[in-house]
This record gives C-alpha cells, sequence and structure tokens, in this order.
C-alpha cells in the first residue's frame, strides 16, 4: 500500500504567510516608489542637463559668431589701414622719386650758372666788370645750392618717413596676419559638432596658455597699431604736401632768378652791341681823321719846302743885292721889301714848324687812340662772343636735350653766322 510523503522543515503559520506577503508587497511598493522618485529625478536631470547643454552650447555658438564677427571687423579695419597705408607709401614714394628728379635737375641749371661765370672769367682788360649780370649768376648759383640742400632733405624726411611707414605696416600686416589665423581657427570651432570626426577628449583643455592676453589688452593692441600707422600716414601726407610746396617752390625761385639772369644777360648784351657799335664808329670816324690829319701834314711839309725855297730866295737876293758897289748899295724899297720879306718867310716857317709838330702830336695821339678803340673794340667782341656764348648755354635750360643744337660746335668751335661775323671783325682788329 502506498505511503505518504511528508516534507520535513520548519512549518509556517498563516499568519506568517500573510505577512510575508504583506511585507513583500510593501516592499515592492516602496521600490516602486524609490524607482519613480529615481527615474523623476532622472528625467528632470536629463532635461536639465540637455537644457543647459543646449543652451552652453548655443551660448558658445553664439559668443565664437560674436567674436568672429569682432575679429572680421578689426580685421576688414585693419584691411582697409593696410590698403590706405600702402596707397600712402605709393604716394610718398612717387614724390621721393619727383623730389629726386626735381634735385637731379638742378644740377643741369647749376653746371649752366657755372660754365657762364667759367666763360666771363675769360673777359679782358676793362671788360672785367662785376656787372648785374655776374651779380645775377652768382645770385643763381647761391639759389641752386639753397633748392639743392631743402630738396636732399626733404628727399632723406621722405625715405626716413616711408621707413616709419613700412614699420607701421609690418605691424599692421603682422596683426591682420594673425586675426586672419585666429578667424580659420575660430570658424574650425562654430563648425564642430558632436558629428564631427575630429573631436576628442584632451588633456586639461581648461588651462589657460602661456602668452595669453586680456580682451581690453588685445583691443587696444589693435587700436594702438591702428593709430599708429594713422599717425603715420598724416605724417607721410603733411611730408609730400612740405615736398610738393618745396619742389613747387624751388622751380619758381630757379625760374625766377633765371629769368633775372637771362634779362641781365641779354640788357648786357645790348649794351656790348651798342658799345661795340660806338667803338666802330669811332673807329671809322677816327680813321677818317687820321687821313686827313695826314693829308694836312703832307700839305704842310710841302707847304714847309715851299716857303723854304722862297726864304732862300730870298736870302739869295738879299745876299747878292750887297755886291752892288758903292753908291747903289743904298737901303731902297726893295732892300726894305726882301727885309720884310724874309722876316716874313721866318715867321711863317715856324709857325709852320710848330703846327707840323703839332699835327705829327695829334697825329701820333689819334693812332694812340685808335689802337685803344680796336683793342677795346676786340674787348668788346670777346665779351659779346662769350656773353652769346652764356646765352647758348643757358638755352639747355629752356630747349629738351634731344632738341637741343647749340650755335657753337664743342668739336669743331664752327659758329653760327652772326657769330662768325662777330669774330670775324675781331679777327680782324
Amino acid at each position: 500500500m502506498a505511503t505518504l510523503s511528508v516534507k520535513r522543515g520548519q512549518r509556517f503559520t498563516l499568519p506568517d504567510w500573510h505577512t510575508n506577503s504583506y511585507l513583500i508587497s510593501a516592499d515592492a511598493e516602496r521600490q516602486r516608489s524609490a524607482s519613480h522618485q529615481v527615474r523623476q529625478e532622472a528625467r528632470a536631470l536629463r532635461n536639465e542637463t540637455n537644457n543647459q547643454t543646449k543652451w552652453d552650447e548655443h551660448d558658445n555658438r553664439t559668443r565664437l559668431a560674436e567674436r568672429i564677427s569682432s575679429v572680421n571687423r578689426w580685421k576688414e579695419t585693419l584691411d582697409k589701414c593696410l590698403a590706405d597705408i600702402d596707397a600712402e607709401i605709393d604716394a610718398l614714394a612717387k614724390v621721393k622719386e619727383a623730389a629726386e628728379c626735381a634735385l637731379q635737375a638742378k644740377n643741369l641749371p647749376l653746371d649752366v650758372s657755372i660754365e657762364c661765370l667759367t666763360l666771363r672769367e675769360s673777359r679782358r682788360a676793362i671788360d672785367v666788370v662785376r656787372d648785374p649780370v655776374e651779380e645775377e649768376l652768382h645770385k643763381e648759383v647761391k639759389v641752386i645750392d639753397k633748392a639743392k640742400r631743402e630738396l636732399q632733405q626733404r628727399v632723406n624726411e621722405a625715405f626716413e618717413q616711408l621707413c616709419l611707414l613700412q614699420e607701421a605696416r609690418q605691424q599692421l600686416s603682422c596683426d591682420h596676419r594673425r586675426k586672419m589665423e585666429a578667424l580659420e581657427i575660430d570658424r574650425m570651432c562654430l563648425s564642430l559638432n558632436v558629428s564631427s570626426p575630429n573631436i576628442s577628449f584632451k588633456v586639461n583643455p581648461t588651462r589657460v596658455p602661456d602668452g595669453s592676453t586680456a580682451l581690453d589688452e588685445w583691443e587696444q593692441n589693435s587700436q594702438r597699431n591702428k593709430e599708429h600707422a594713422e599717425a603715420e600716414m598724416k605724417a607721410s601726407a603733411e611730408l609730400r604736401e612740405a615736398t610738393v610746396l618745396a619742389i613747387a617752390q624751388t622751380n619758381n625761385e630757379l625760374e625766377a632768378q633765371r629769368v633775372a639772369a637771362e634779362f641781365a644777360l641779354r640788357k648786357r648784351i645790348r649794351d656790348l652791341e651798342r658799345a661795340y657799335d660806338e667803338l666802330k664808329w669811332q673807329e671809322q670816324n677816327t680813321l677818317e681823321e687820321i687821313a686827313e690829319m695826314e693829308e694836312d701834314i703832307r700839305r704842310l711839309e710841302e707847304d714847309l719846302r715851299r716857303k723854304t725855297q722862297d726864304l732862300k730866295v730870298a736870302h739869295t737876293r738879299l745876299e747878292t743885292r750887297t755886291y752892288r758897289p758903292n753908291m747903289e748899295r743904298c737901303r731902297d724899297q726893295v732892300q726894305y721889301g726882301l727885309t720884310d720879306e724874309v722876316h716874313q718867310l721866318e715867321g711863317t716857317i715856324r709857325a709852320l714848324r710848330q703846327k707840323l709838330a703839332e699835327s705829327r702830336d695829334a697825329l701820333d695821339a689819334l693812332y694812340r687812340q685808335l689802337h685803344r678803340i680796336q683793342t677795346d673794340t676786340g674787348y668788346k667782341a670777346n665779351s659779346l662772343v662769350l656773353d652769346n656764348k652764356c646765352m647758348d648755354s643757358r638755352r639747355k635750360l629752356v630747349v629738351p636735350a634731344e632738341k637741343f643744337v647749340p650755335e657753337v660746335d664743342a668739336f669743331n668751335r664752327t659758329t653760327n653766322p652772326a657769330l662768325s661775323l662777330l669774330k670775324n671783325g675781331q679777327l680782324e682788329l
């Protein structure tokens, strides 16, 4: 027959069973409540952290965008400043080149003035005079020297200012390059997101890098570079204006002095021509007077010869009448007439001889005066040739070099017809 199997162990009572069920149910309720609380807190935390993360990321993106905009504004400002300083450097370089050309152009007037002074040193005797032409030429040399010194000073100042502008531009360019790099970095940071392939954890990313500056220092540095460049550009503009004014002023002074010197030279040439013409007229008249004086001396000598023969006749007559015999040697009217004739002839001969001596002295004086006139005519002709050479040399100041044809060939020394006639006249003298 079958037997009933009984499980060994402690037996619980029904209340224990109910109590255990209640406890399990209560613990489950408490655990569910705790779990619900945790879930609610987790959801709230998740929502809060998500919102915080989104807002932080949004704020930082906004800050990055604003920073990019701020750096970009400064970059544009630096771009404009760089363009302005480049334009100013070009303008100052052109003005410096113009000043150098003006300085170089002063060499020709200086050479011409010195050449004119050197030519006029070949004047001779009384024509070596300190006339207005020489004074104006010396004044022209002083004006040119002063203009060259002033232009050289402007060129030196322009060179120094160009160096300062280049230095300011270098600072601007360096700042501009750094801002371009910063823009590129910030734009790359703005483009990053959770899907970007190159994101990763970094070692101590919140550290402050060495050499970091405050925002005020960063802005002050850019502002200082900009103000420094603007100050140098302002100084450069003032220097350009002063240089252009100096070029115009020196050119005007030199032109005025050139006109004054050439006016004095033309006046001197006219005076020399008038003096030359006057001397030629005096020479012609003196030659005519010499010819007349020589003719009169010849006539005086002829008359003196005739009077001497007449006196010989009278002497012979008187001497012959002394041989009349005895009473025939009376002092008759013939004797008295011959005696008076002898006295008259002797007085006439003395007067003729005196007048002949005076005429010969006058003739010698005329020859001396003729020689003096011819010598002075030669001086005037030489001075006229020299001053005409000066005028010809000064044509280089107003005639372009490629169109300038000198009136005097420097190699063959051939001259134009007018100067040739003048030299021929001098050679005749």
